[in-house]
């Protein structure tokens, strides 16, 4: 598919959304992207801080604040090591149907790429960065996946164009998702893991042992990047609506020194409670962050 190409974020997700949004020929900046699904404010992070963080959560919400862009996303389902030939094959029916119509389609298979295409063979599949060991794959073979490995835990989707929202809702919208993340974790949650306030519970309680692996380097590296679009998107509203500026500007700053104190809790060396000292300062920084984007919000909904 020609004009479908995957920018290299760490957050793969956002990558294979912003790829999505520009092949649609919808003007929606990298903060834009991730602001306004709410992605930037999402933070997840498990027991044992596995580098899946990123990846295990509930993105029902975030699906549905993708559609306020003016893209709807359909889930072709999950399939393991133990899915049967035919599973795979109707999957790979689907996919195909859905690139000869031009509809962009992806996969999460412990990274998210974008599928561009197919041949005899197989799909192409964008590789976010340059890629170590071939991993992800640039390749996905028909009927055997084998460039997965042993390592088959893959989702696929569609994605649609849809009709965009205007953007005070999509900025009222991902607003209450921050809010939301923040006050009600659980809901976004799985079986071992916690978003929100939870995630910085399980980061601080898992630092003096897994603070050098490889896990809190990638998860560290996610959520700053998060942080760093946050800052972004308030700075874009700034410039938009000068009814708010004072205050959104407030926030871009306090996301800019977010992302910069998980920047540096990324380094695999830092000493455990150094790095325990500066998460509970990003976590009573973060809290006090959503406590002033609700605020925020009430004003700007108010001028609306």
């Amino acid at each position: 598919m020609t004009n479908l190409a995957m920018p290299g974020f760490n957050t793969t997700l956002m990558g294979v959304v912003k790829g999505v949004v520009d092949y649609f020929g919808i003007e929606a900046s990298p903060a834009t992207v991730f602001g306004g699904t709410g992605h930037a404010f999402l933070i997840n992070i498990h027991k044992e801080l596995c580098p899946s963080g990123p990846y295990c959560w509930k993105r029902a919400e975030f699906d549905r604040l993708l559609g306020n862009l003016g893209v709807q996303v359909r889930d072709l389902g999950f399939y393991s090591r133990a899915s049967s030939a035919e599973e795979r094959a109707k999957v790979e029916r689907r996919l195909c149907a859905a690139l000869d119509v031009g509809t962009p389609c992806a996969l999460l298979n412990l990274e998210n790429q974008l599928i561009t295409g197919y041949d005899a063979e197989g799909f192409f599949t964008a590789q976010p960065w340059v890629c170590v060991n071939d991993f992800p794959p640039a390749r996905l073979s028909f009927g055997s996946w084998k460039e997965f490995g042993d390592r088959v835990h893959a989702s696929f989707f569609a994605f649609e164009k849809a009709r965009p929202s205007d953007r005070r809702t999509i900025i009222l919208q991902s607003l209450d998702f921050a809010i939301d993340l923040q006050k009600n974790p659980s809901q976004y949650s799985m079986d071992g893991y916690g978003v929100g306030p939870d995630a910085y519970a399980n980061w601080i309680a898992a630092a003096p042992k897994f603070g050098a692996s490889h896990g809190n380097w990638w998860n560290a590296t996610v959520w700053s990047e998060c942080r760093a679009m946050a800052s972004e998107y308030f700075g874009e509203i700034q410039r938009e609506y000068a009814g708010t500026s004072a205050l959104a500007a407030e926030l871009a700053e306090v996301y800019r020194d977010l992302a910069s104190l998980l920047q540096r809790v990324s380094d695999k060396d830092m000493d455990s409670d150094t790095k325990v000292g500066l998460l509970r300062e990003a976590q009573a920084k973060e809290a006090a962050a959503v406590s002033a984007a609700g605020a925020f919000s009430a004003v700007f909904r108010a001028g609306s």
